[in-house]
């Protein structure tokens, strides 16, 4: 199994003939200025056979984008309360997914699990195996009490990718704000990585987004994440487009 890195919290995970992508942003949302990382159209980091979405963010969920890289045929898998959302985006194969539901896409077993938005939204996280490497993809979630039932029916993983940018995020519809991250901040997502048995932490969610007062990211995020894990297990630092094996 391999895993690329993709802008902001995307990924592409390849097993065999069978490449997926998760999360994956081209067009950057405008209330957010401008992004402080390259991005590219998704074609340029190859082929996918489905798209997995973790919840309809305009950060998280491109629909354009995914029309004009893969056609608006290919199969996407996201809440399934997110699904009249998609269809009315253009998208022609849309499948909806609840926590418990597991789908084969080729080579890849894809099963939707546990994940908690910081403002309220529905959300899910992605857990993937090839039969030999088991992946976790969880979206943009905040703390939670479900890590011990992610690791118990998806783990161990080889590697786990979590959000660690410890967000505060100030929205028109969430008032008055409350000043608390939206986001694992690096010293959570280092205990939730623990938790799920993770051999390798992979940082997302980071590094595109910083746009004070409207969000922020957490300070020094990279050294305080270095610090929380130790030498507990791996961190891959990954940068756009950078790919490694599991």
């Amino acid at each position: 199994m391999e895993l690329q890195k993709l802008p902001w919290a995307g990924i592409r995970v390849t097993a065999g003939d069978t490449s997926v992508v998760i999360d994956p942003l081209y067009h950057f949302p405008e209330r957010y200025a401008q992004s402080h990382e390259p991005l590219f159209p998704l074609n340029e980091y190859g082929p996918a056979d489905a798209v997995l979405i973790t919840h309809e963010h305009a950060d998280h969920f491109d629909p354009q984008a995914i029309i004009d890289a893969f056609g608006a045929d290919i199969p996407v898998y996201l809440p399934q309360e997110s699904v009249l959302l998609a269809e009315n985006s253009g998208l022609n194969r849309v499948i909806g997914a609840s926590v418990g539901d597991a789908f084969q896409i080729g080579a890849l077993s894809a099963a939707a699990t546990y994940s908690v938005d910081g403002v309220g939204d529905v959300q899910i996280a992605w857990a993937l195996s090839d039969g030999e490497h088991r992946l976790l993809h969880c979206g943009d979630t905040l703390w939670h009490g479900y890590w011990w039932k992610i690791a118990a029916a998806h783990g161990p993983f080889d590697a786990v990718c979590l959000p660690v940018n410890g967000a505060v995020l100030e929205r028109p519809d969430r008032q008055p704000p409350s000043g608390m991250p939206i986001t694992l901040l690096p010293e959570q997502a280092a205990a939730a990585a623990r938790v799920l048995g993770a051999k390798r932490l992979v940082p997302i969610h980071h590094t595109a987004i910083h746009h004070p007062p409207v969000y922020l990211q957490t300070p020094d995020w990279q050294n305080r994440l270095r610090a929380a894990v130790g030498d507990t297990m791996d961190i891959a630092f990954l940068n756009t487009k950078k790919t490694i094996t599991l």
